[in-house]
This record gives structure tokens, C-alpha cells and sequence, in this order.
């Protein structure tokens, strides 16, 4: 048994299987964090308050596809986040990108009762659409996602699955605060980025367009 966490501006005391938004980065689920000061902040997108759900949740038994795991790769996230997320394709490297990720990189995470992977937040997003846009190379992206486990989100799927939910209490998050926080934590995240950008060694880095015209494959160990 596991504590988990979703930030709202509600109480959510019975979470709805088959509701909420399909444009999230894993689709359609009830998206928590095992940090209840990240609940907090997700809750505050403004300057309202707003509620951390505490759950009890049991995931013995689920089929759960972690892709913070070594079993997978910074490319997998990427084209699961490709077929739910809008993005911009509007050049044709963007495409191409779009096109090779998805057909060469997606695991099967639709029958999946439960994910844990990166959450892509404003700045988490940005940087993958660069990257699909050819504009920072595979180093860059994978150290930016891997800037705190506090990034990590648990994505609960399937029906049995949230029949595992148990509500125990929301904690209130003052919106003041924690808007203040979630701020900060985009802001420094994007100083960190930049950081990177400044250290790549432009010879040496490996781009989009490089691995599509190299061929990669999901086992390529450069991906490791």
C-alpha cells in the first residue's frame, strides 16, 4: 500500500474512472505524485487555493508500465507524450521527428493499468518540443528530464486500477504559496536548461535528425 497525492482545486473524494482530459501526457487517467508538496502546486496554477487528495492506493497485482525505469528510454516517454500532447509540427523536421519516435519508440501503454514517468509541465514540454524541432540535442533533453524525482507523476488507467483508490483527506494548499512555488520551480528549471545548452559540445552531440538518418533502433545502448 502506497500514499499518493492529486492536486485540484477540488475535493475529489471519488475519482471517476473515464473522465478528464485526453490531451494529457499519458491520456485519459487520474494523474497523482507520491510528494505532497508537488500536489500542492499542481493545484495551483493561479493564486487560488486549492486541495492535495491524499489516497490510499494498492498496486499489487497491477500491470504498471514505469518509464523511469532502466527498461526504457527518454525516446519512449517522448512518443507516448507525442500521441496525446498537441504539439507544433510545423516544419518538416518536426514531422520526420514525429513520425520516426512514434513508429520506433512507442511501448504498448494503453492496457497498461497504471504509469509512472515524467510529468511534462510547461518547461518539461518546451524542451521536448525542441528537441523535435532539432533545436537541443538527446544529452540535453535526457538531463533536463531528470532534474528532480519531484517531475515523476504516477497515472492511473484502467478501471481496476481506480478501484484500488482510497480517499483519505484533502490537505488544503494556499494558492499564494504554492502558485509562488510551482513559479520557481518552472523558472529554475529553465535556467537549468540553459545551463545545459551552454555546456553541449555542438561536434559531438547527437540531434533528431541524427538518429533518424543513423536509423536508430528502441535497443540502440546510446540510448542508455
Amino acid at each position: 500500500m502506497i500514499e499518493i497525492y492529486h492536486g485540484s482545486p477540488n475535493i475529489i473524494e471519488k475519482p471517476v474512472f473515464g473522465k478528464g482530459n485526453t490531451r494529457n501526457d499519458y491520456g485519459l487517467g487520474f494523474y497523482c505524485t507520491k510528494e505532497m508538496d508537488l500536489a500542492k502546486e499542481w493545484a495551483c496554477p493561479t493564486q487560488n487555493d486549492g486541495f492535495a487528495n491524499r489516497y490510499s492506493f494498492d498496486p499489487e497485482g497491477l500491470e504498471i508500465l514505469d518509464l523511469s525505469s532502466r527498461k526504457y528510454n527518454i525516446l519512449n516517454w517522448l512518443a507516448i507524450l507525442l500521441e496525446n500532447r498537441i504539439f507544433d509540427i510545423a516544419t518538416p523536421i518536426a514531422r520526420d521527428a514525429r513520425d520516426f519516435i512514434s513508429s520506433r519508440f512507442t511501448p504498448e501503454y494503453k492496457s497498461q493499468d497504471m504509469i509512472v514517468g515524467y510529468r511534462a509541465d510547461d518547461s518539461y514540454f518546451s524542451f521536448a518540443k525542441a528537441f523535435i524541432n532539432n533545436a537541443i540535442p538527446l544529452s540535453s533533453l535526457a538531463k533536463a528530464m531528470k532534474l528532480g524525482k519531484l517531475g515523476i507523476q504516477i497515472c492511473i488507467k484502467s478501471e481496476k486500477a481506480f478501484s484500488r483508490l482510497e480517499f483519505r483527506e484533502a490537505i488544503p494548499a494556499n494558492g499564494e504559496e504554492y502558485y509562488i512555488r510551482r513559479s520557481t520551480r518552472d523558472r529554475k528549471a529553465r535556467e537549468y536548461y540553459l545551463k545545459l545548452l551552454e555546456e553541449v559540445n555542438t561536434r559531438d552531440a547527437i540531434y533528431i535528425m541524427d538518429i533518424i538518418r543513423q536509423d536508430w533502433k528502441n535497443d540502440d545502448e546510446r540510448l542508455q
